[in-house]
């Protein structure tokens, strides 16, 4: 018996080896742009610096398929923002972590119009799918923003970097500034496919969540000291 218990030891160990999933690859470094405008402001130039406190940007997401009414659309929202602001240079960088998001906070789901509320499970269940299964967090931590230039008054030039994937687009804002405080805000579209996500989708397509993101920003800035 006891060669077969060896061998039996063996094939244990084997087959534990090969159920073990490689690690994913650690994220890239992120250049958030502070170096550019730390030089902006030793040069004399005007620099604001985000104030999450008071910014936000939302994302609302619907529901598809045949099945859609057993569904939830979903608000999801970032407080965290950080970056800068150097108007003067018509430049703008800002990100946030996606693992520091919000799902389905019920003022936002009230303020974007859905009359439902999910409850904790569903919420919680909704965040792990969209961290893990749709945006792969581990490897694309951050989203960046970044507003290469003001196109034309009440235009910005938008490359957002979502999913290891840059888009650019112009976006209409509203801008108010004060020699102390810069305030912008906006809406747009993108679309998940444009940046390498395929959409959520269950049950053969029963159930989706629909390519769509409508994404809504408020966002101030107060000048560094």
């Amino acid at each position: 018996m006891k060669p077969f218990r060896t061998y039996l030891l063996v094939f244990l160990l084997l087959a534990g080896c090969a159920s073990k999933v490689a690690p994913p690859p650690p994220p890239a470094p992120v250049d958030t742009g502070m170096a550019w405008y730390q030089k902006a402001a030793q040069a004399g130039k005007k620099v604001y610096a985000i104030d999450a406190a008071q910014s936000l940007i939302t994302i609302t997401v619907r529901r598809g398929g045949a099945l859609a009414r057993l569904g939830h659309d979903h608000v999801i929202a970032s407080r965290t923002l950080q970056g800068f602001v150097a108007p003067d240079a018509g430049r703008a960088d800002f990100h946030f972590r996606l693992d520091q998001m919000s799902v389905d906070e019920p003022a936002l789901r009230t303020a974007a119009g859905l009359d439902t509320q999910p409850s904790a499970d569903a919420i919680e269940g909704t965040r792990t799918n969209m961290l893990n299964r749709v945006l792969e967090a581990e490897r694309f931590p951050v989203v960046m923003l970044h507003v290469e230039r003001l196109v034309q008054a009440g235009l910005m030039r938008l490359t957002v970097t979502l999913h290891g994937v840059a888009r650019t687009i112009d976006v209409p804002v509203k801008l108010d500034q004060a020699a102390s405080k810069l305030a912008a805000s906006g809406s747009l579209t993108l679309l998940q496919s444009e940046f390498g996500i395929t959409p959520m989708s269950v049950m053969g397509g029963a159930m989706t969540v629909q390519d769509r993101m409508e994404l809504q920003f408020a966002i101030v800035a107060r000048a560094e000291r």
